[in-house]
């Protein structure tokens, strides 16, 4: 059956490689069950809730991307999306929970019917390159600061804005030498480096008496709080249009280049350069943020660690549901999840704005026409507290300062387009 389902042979592959490959990627990107509940529980959301929407998100994405695309890429909730969801859409912009979720819905629709009408690629190929790694990396300076704030190691000050915190408290020490260890693990190509760095933080704060221990297992806390609790038409109004651009924007951008880059690494790419069945792919991926949304938590999307899951062998689906069986067993380790402060998951979301921050190294610094769009969307995602407004900035100076350089050829008609309702959404629905 597992021949017929996957073709396992065709991709000189076995069932005990798959086995493997799947708990290797589970292992790389197990610590959003920590980090999840941890930041959308900011919102006023049930941790426990979130926590169960989460695991089970996470497997039917998997079982989706498995079965229908048969592609060794997990999925769970993205992180930078759960941060915009949390800390733009509810704290700053002062949404309920419930009408981001709606926000997350409607862009998830959107997502699947660009992926069914095959509207995506029009849209990835007129965005350039230098903007997608200026989004990703803007992301990643995004998540560092709120990492930052949770750890205690940067603090609001009515003088300067920001300021740094209290060193000296067990939070902020913990929080350092967790983030030292992380990398210092990944250096080593250590498996699960994150997940051991939340975990070892953890134990500590735990056996030093800071922060209590709630117990390790226990049955499924209920999902009722979250479940089908979004509200659509509240998601519908005006002033949301930007949010659910963004949501849309990154997970598009987000995809495309993790199914690519792990369809690489696996050798899956066709001979024409093109990722074959991308589409059944993007549609497993919007189906998933899809019911991720109905079951209470924000965008569900492709993971890059599954590459860590390519390079132990993993070639097929069967990878991909490995993972989500394990994510189903994680249902029960609720407890476990309680017990991680904010101060533990903060190592893990400062590791992962290294990782976006990246992508800032592809740039044509000598270029002053990318170089400034760049600084400005990656800047202005921080320091604004909001992915939609670093959008919207880069995008308009992209297109402006093209404009007035004579560029002209750096432009296109989408482009244009955005650039123009960003400003009329910042100047009349801000």
């Amino acid at each position: 059956m597992l021949e017929r389902l996957f073709q396992l042979k065709a991709h000189n592959t076995n069932v005990r490689t798959e086995i493997l490959a799947g708990v290797t990627t589970f292992l790389a990107m197990a610590y959003i069950l920590f980090v999840n509940p941890s930041i959308l529980g900011e919102t006023g959301m049930d941790k426990g809730a979130v926590f169960v929407a989460t695991c089970l998100a996470a497997a039917i994405g998997s079982t989706v991307m498995g079965l229908i695309a048969n592609y060794p890429i997990a999925l769970a909730p993205g992180m930078g999306l759960n941060a915009f969801f949390t800390y733009t859409v509810v704290l700053h912009m002062g949404h309920t929970w419930q009408v981001a979720l709606g926000a997350v819905f409607i862009s998830a629709v959107c997502f699947f019917l660009l992926s069914i009408f095959r509207i995506r690629e029009w849209i990835v190929n007129s965005i350039p390159l230098p903007l997608r790694s200026a989004i990703a990396a803007g992301i990643g300076l995004f998540l560092a600061l709120i990492a930052l704030q949770g750890a205690g190691i940067v603090v609001g000050n009515p003088a300067t804005v920001v300021g740094m915190g209290d060193l000296t408290k067990p939070g902020a020490v913990l929080a350092i030498l967790g983030f030292f260890l992380i990398v210092a693990l990944e250096a080593r190509k250590v498996r699960g480096a994150v997940l051991i760095g939340i975990l070892v933080v953890t134990t500590a704060s735990i056996l030093l008496g800071f922060s209590p221990f709630n117990g390790l297992v226990s049955m499924p806390p209920s999902l009722a709080p979250t479940f089908m609790q979004l509200d659509i038409a509240g998601a519908l109004d005006i002033g949301l249009l930007s949010v659910i651009f963004a949501f849309l924007f990154v997970d598009l951008f987000d995809n495309s280049g993790t199914l690519i880059g792990v369809a690489k690494r696996a050798g899956l790419m066709g001979k024409d350069g093109h990722m074959p069945k991308m589409g059944r792919a993007l549609i497993a991926d919007s189906t998933a943020a899809m019911a991720g949304s109905l079951l209470g938590t924000s965008t569900t999307t492709s993971y890059i660690e599954s590459a860590a899951g390519v390079s132990a062998g993993g070639r097929t689906g069967l990878t991909a549901i490995v993972v989500a069986v394990l994510f189903l067993l994680a249902l029960f380790f609720a407890p476990l999840a309680g017990s991680v402060p904010a101060y533990a998951t903060a190592p893990a979301l400062f590791f992962v704005a290294v990782l976006m921050a990246s992508g800032l190294a592809e740039i044509e610094w000598d270029d002053i026409t990318e170089a400034a769009p760049v600084v400005v969307t990656a800047l202005a995602m921080p320091l604004t507290y909001s992915i939609a407004n670093g959008i919207a900035f880069g995008f308009i100076a992209w297109t402006v300062i093209k404009l007035l350089a004579g560029r002209t050829r750096d432009l296109n008609s989408a482009l244009v387009i955005l650039s123009i309702l960003f400003v009329v959404k910042l100047g009349w629905y801000p």
